[in-house]
Order: C-alpha cells, then sequence, then structure tokens
C-alpha cells in the first residue's frame, strides 16, 4: 500500500446509540422488518382475533356484544381504543400477506436484483398502508 492511497476507515464496535440513528435501511429492509413485526402482532393479538370470531357468531346476543365493543367499549377499555387495536390488526395481516405474497414471488420466479427488490418493497408498503387507510375509514365510519 503506498503513501498516496487512502486506507478506509476501520469500524469495530457500533454505537447503537449514535450509529443506528443515522443509518439508513433500504426499503426492502423495512419491509422484512415489518414483516417480522407484523406476524408477531398477529401472534400476541390471537386471543383477540379468537374473542371476535366467536362473539360475532355465536349467537344475535353476543353479536350485539360485539358491535357494542366498537362505540361502549370492553369493560374499563373505550371503543376508540378497541378500534384503534382493530386497525394495528388490519394493517399486521395486510402487511405480512401482501410482504408474504411479495416473497414467495420472488422465490418462486428468482426475480431477485437490486431495483426489483426496491419497487416491490416500495410497492409493498404503498398497498398495506393505504388498504389499510382506506378500511380504516370505514372503521371509523368516515364512510
Amino acid at each position: 500500500m503506498t503513501e498516496l492511497s487512502k486506507k478506509r476507515p476501520e469500524f469495530r464496535n457500533i454505537n447503537a446509540f449514535r450509529d443506528l440513528t443515522t443509518y439508513r435501511l433500504p426499503a426492502a429492509g423495512w419491509v422484512s422488518i415489518l414483516h417480522r413485526i407484523s406476524g408477531l402482532l398477529m401472534f400476541l393479538l390471537m386471543p383477540f382475533i379468537i374473542w371476535m370470531f366467536d362473539t360475532s357468531l355465536s349467537s344475535e346476543i353476543s353479536f350485539g356484544v360485539f358491535t357494542a365493543a366498537f362505540s361502549a367499549g370492553i369493560g374499563f377499555i373505550p371503543g376508540w381504543f378497541v378500534k384503534l387495536v382493530l386497525l394495528a390488526l388490519i394493517w399486521a395481516y395486510l402487511h405480512h400477506f401482501i410482504a408474504g405474497v411479495r416473497h414467495l414471488y420472488m422465490d418462486a420466479t428468482h426475480s431477485v436484483s437490486k431495483a426489483f427488490g426496491k419497487s416491490s418493497a416500495v410497492l409493498t408498503l404503498v398497498l398495506s398502508l393505504g388498504l389499510t387507510a382506506v378500511l380504516g375509514a370505514k372503521l371509523f365510519g368516515l364512510y
């Protein structure tokens, strides 16, 4: 190595507070992380999903309890918070499904290029957030 050539910086330790806040993750990285978070969220909310399914189908009285949960709430939990949890569940399902289809398509067609990865990741984010906004507007009674 000559003295005129620059020596590349060498990083040995990463400071989580300083370095991770300035790191820009690509869109495919965000989709990957959010895919895992959405899966975890659906798993953790499984008792809520089972309760909703059970109360919506058991009888007419339990369906009334189900629909009242979104306006009056459940116990000490207000109705707007129940809707917010359901909105998070809607996003988790949509994102997990769309990202899963993206991964299956990439696996099946071997479309693993940087350009396709970026465009499909952006499409995944736009679709999941857009569909969540549409269904959230319906959930909160905007149309």
